[in-house]
């Protein structure tokens, strides 16, 4: 069984973070461990509040999987101090594993603030380098290179951006743009053409934790032995159709979650 750690957040509501990664890692047939980074009160209307752990804990934990366990990908999400993220992208030098995907989690979806300024910076600096694939929306994009994104013809200048600084993949998830079509765009140093994922907006306000999910998605598929580019695209299928199996469900009064076991459910 293929070994996915996730290094998150956690979230009380079960909809994102290291809840969320747990169902996705899980229901796709990898064995999930995680390092909890901070601990957060939210449910589907908004975050209540954020705890993040003492760095010293953070690293306690992630020594604890991988001196045992170990992991064929490492999925990072939530980092909310730059210290935190500092101690992270420290520790994945030393362990070196084989796949890293980074989700930049900034910001809920319920808009709030989960990650401070110093910390965005040092994501850039000393995470991203060392990333397989970044997986920001365009929010995310924009607060980490301080450009606008009104369009999929603003993702060129995000990439050379974010290349200048040492990415060498970026997913740009376009779920933020106003299109009927969903456009999430793959750019890799190794390739001069972007790889084009499209599929069909599906109108539900059931969308939380749609970021974390498709991150550790494409964990469990690099870890699978998927190449980057084919990883990514079952990853998107993954949680367009893990959105559809969930639009009608009502958990929660504002932003639920997506269905996660739908195959299980499919299958039974």
């Amino acid at each position: 069984m293929k070994r996915v750690l996730t290094i998150a957040g956690s979230d009380s509501g079960g909809g994102a973070g290291i809840q969320a990664d747990i169902k996705t890692i899980s229901a796709l047939g990898c064995y999930a461990s995680s390092a909890i980074t901070a601990v957060t009160a939210q449910n589907t209307l908004g975050v209540a509040a954020v705890e993040p752990l003492s760095p010293d804990m953070i690293e306690k934990q992630i020594r604890a999987v991988l001196d045992d366990i170990g992991a064929d990908a490492v999925k990072v999400g939530m980092l909310a101090t730059a210290e935190i993220v500092e101690l992270v992208a420290s520790l994945l030098k030393e362990y070196d594993p084989p796949f890293i995907v980074v989700d930049p989690v900034l910001v809920a979806t319920s808009g709030d603030v989960l990650t401070e300024g110093s910390a965005t910076e040092a994501i850039v600096t000393q995470l991203m380098p060392l990333a397989t694939v970044v997986t920001p929306n365009i929010p995310e994009a924009e607060r980490l290179t301080g450009l606008t994104v009104e369009s999929t013809m603003d993702y060129r200048p995000v990439w050379s951006n974010l290349r200048e600084q040492g990415a060498r993949a970026l997913l740009l998830k376009g779920g933020h743009l106003a299109n009927n079509e969903l456009t999430d765009t793959l750019f890799t140093t190794k390739e001069q053409l972007p790889h084009v994922y499209t599929h069909e907006r599906i109108d539900t306000k059931n969308m939380h934790g749609t970021g974390c999910t498709l991150s550790s998605a494409i964990a469990c598929y690099l870890a699978l032995g998927h190449p980057l580019s084919r990883a990514v695209g079952h990853a998107t299928d993954f949680i367009h159709e893990a959105i559809a199996a969930g639009q009608d469900l009502h958990i929660g009064e504002g932003h639920g979650p997506v269905d996660h076991f739908f195959r299980y459910r499919e299958n039974r």
